[in-house]
């Protein structure tokens, strides 16, 4: 029976396989953490450095990765790189599961919720941190989403990060919403 993988795993296996031609020679556990860092971070949570070592070694004692040790000066740098079956298992993730519904952790409309308990000045600067904190977000996505440009083999991250965008803009114009009520949420 195979071994179950977390999410994370299969994260880690479908950012390898994403341009296999610009690292033939694959990935270093660093190299994928910042791919992770550059693409994951606007919709699943990127995972810490240490996860992505974690994973990567249980990804190659189950074989789905192929580890290979090059040296570096005094020392030596473990690349990694999808191997047949981790492509074979990514695909029958991809084809034979379902996605599970997305939890929402939102720590602003967590706050929100509680919000008549503040006056209204406290909620608008929750609104304006959050809205300023869009912006940044919204900023950093589109320079991701132009990198990926309109290569047809990167057509999968950049309709992702597309729809990353109208994610952000639905939620700045919400919370521009709430922040033109003043903080008060009872109208």
């Amino acid at each position: 029976m195979a071994a179950d993988l977390s999410t994370t795993s299969y994260a880690l296996l479908g950012l390898l396989a994403l341009d296999p031609d610009d690292a033939p020679e694959g990935l270093t556990g660093y190299e994928l953490k910042q791919r992770c860092d550059l693409t994951m971070r606007y919709y699943w949570v990127s995972p810490a450095t240490s996860q992505v070592y974690t994973e990567l070694a249980r990804l190659a004692d189950l074989g789905l990765v192929d580890a290979t040790d090059a040296p570096n000066g005094r020392r030596s740098t473990r690349r990694y790189a999808l191997a047949e079956a981790g492509r074979a298992r990514l695909l029958t993730w991809l084809e034979t599961s379902e996605p599970a519904f997305p939890v929402l952790k939102h720590p602003v409309a967590l706050r929100l919720m509680f919000a008549h308990m503040v006056a209204p000045e406290h909620v608008e600067r929750w609104l304006d941190v959050y809205i300023s904190q869009l912006e940044e977000r919204t900023a950093d996505l589109r320079a991701v989403r132009e990198m990926l440009g309109d290569d047809p083999r990167l057509r999968s991250p950049a309709t992702v990060a597309d729809w990353g965008l109208s994610y952000f803009a639905n939620e700045s114009e919400i919370a521009n919403g709430l922040r033109k009520r003043g903080g008060d949420l009872s109208t």
